[in-house]
């Protein structure tokens, strides 16, 4: 079954998931950088996904980064170390996550 007016051309879930470690080692970056007075010109943030042993429990990302500006080779690495410490990655790597699924009462159409 087909999406009704998209053509199935959105992001599926696993793409939003993957987007969400991508965005957050960006921003984590830009927002050191900005603190911390390096040269950052252009920030660009790839994820490869390997999702062969997924129902094995194991699904890994693998995240490619660029920067450019005039920088030096420590402010660089630097940047990229704190990638690591991003939220998300803290999220997806170290934190158990609990999900609970509650069903509230459905809405009736007014007659």
């Amino acid at each position: 079954m087909s999406a009704p007016d998209g053509h199935d051309a959105g992001p599926d879930p696993h793409d939003l998931y993957d987007a969400a470690l991508g965005a957050c080692k960006a921003m984590t970056m830009l927002w050191y950088a900005q603190r911390n007075d390096i040269p950052v010109e252009d920030i660009r943030v790839g994820v490869v996904r390997d999702a062969s042993e997924e129902r094995k429990g194991v699904y890994k990302l693998t995240t490619r980064i660029a920067l450019t500006g005039p920088m030096s080779d420590e402010q660089h690495d630097r940047l990229i170390a704190v990638a690591a410490k991003c939220p998300v990655h803290k999220l997806m790597a170290e934190v158990e996550t609990q999900i609970e699924t509650i069903a509230v009462p459905r809405l009736r159409e007014p007659e």
